[in-house]
């Protein structure tokens, strides 16, 4: 059996970055352990946010869990592990660009920024916090 996976971000408001990530991805808020079924038996109140961080998991269970944590210090220095976020890869080149375009374009109005587009082939993009990461297509 592989081993699962969990992404770990480091950020100045996680409750922002979870935002962003969790539209990006269709992530959900990670379900409590099963030894604390509730935020109540942590004493920590349903509008009251997590003060060191936000963990998620993608709903169908397939994707790396990422949990987004709270440090006092910005980013400084580019990304030595980014995410890529995959589009279908059907279609002819024009309509894989297309749908890449459309994503980076859709993460634009969530938060992203737009760094680079590799025309043909992959944008590589910014989120809120300038952690990079790139839209591009799955295998045809």
């Amino acid at each position: 059996m592989a081993a699962r996976i969990s992404l770990t971000l480091d950020s100045t408001d996680a409750q922002v970055l979870a935002a962003f990530w969790k539209t990006a991805l269709g992530y959900i808020d990670e379900p409590p352990a099963p030894h604390s079924a509730t935020r109540e038996e942590f004493d920590l109140p349903e509008d009251e946010p997590p003060e060191h961080g936000v963990w998620l998991c993608d709903p169908d269970g397939v994707g790396p869990f990422l949990s987004i944590l709270n440090v006092p210090e910005p980013k400084t220095a580019k990304n030595r592990l980014h995410i890529d976020i995959r589009v279908p890869g059907h279609g002819s080149p024009d309509e894989r660009w297309a749908r890449i375009r459309a994503e980076a374009a859709r993460l634009v109005q969530a938060g992203g920024k737009v760094l680079e587009e590799v025309h043909w082939q992959h944008v590589v993009m910014a989120d809120p916090e300038g952690n990079e990461f790139c839209v591009a297509a799955t295998s045809a």
